[in-house]
């Protein structure tokens, strides 16, 4: 049976993956804050999750002409929501703040939860590989 190294690592990539785009969503939140009529999206990060194990083959194009996906993209969809706020502002700007802190706390302390353990999984692959640490 062959050792597939994509399978061992693609839950934690598109883990990454998400996280990262929720931080891009959340730092536009945070720096539109004070923007008259702004709408603050985020992600659900368990739908995406779900939504993205569906996808088996995980491409990435270096270069122009590589091979994409369905549609022609490189890269998974997440879908944005937009959030409904608390305490609406009354110039229609929907951002929280606080609410937009402790998301950006949250995603960070799943990403770094993320990374340590792809490095537990290297450190077990090492440790197969050379019989020490």
């Amino acid at each position: 049976m062959p050792f597939n190294l994509d399978n061992l690592f693609a839950t934690h990539s598109r883990a990454l993956i998400t996280s990262e785009q929720r931080l891009k969503l959340l730092a536009a939140n945070i720096a539109n804050a004070d923007t008259p009529g702004y709408k603050a999206r985020d992600i659900d990060f368990t739908n995406a999750m779900q939504a993205a194990g569906k996808n088996t083959v995980q491409l990435q194009a270096t270069r122009e002409g590589h091979i994409g996906m369905k549609d022609g993209s490189t890269e998974q969809r997440i879908e944005t929501l937009y959030r409904i706020p608390n305490q609406p502002s009354m110039d229609g700007n929907t951002v929280d703040s606080q609410r937009e802190s402790a998301a950006v706390a949250e995603t960070a302390v799943r990403y770094q939860a993320t990374l340590t353990f792809i490095n537990q999984r290297i450190g077990g692959l090492r440790l197969a590989l050379t019989g020490r640490r």
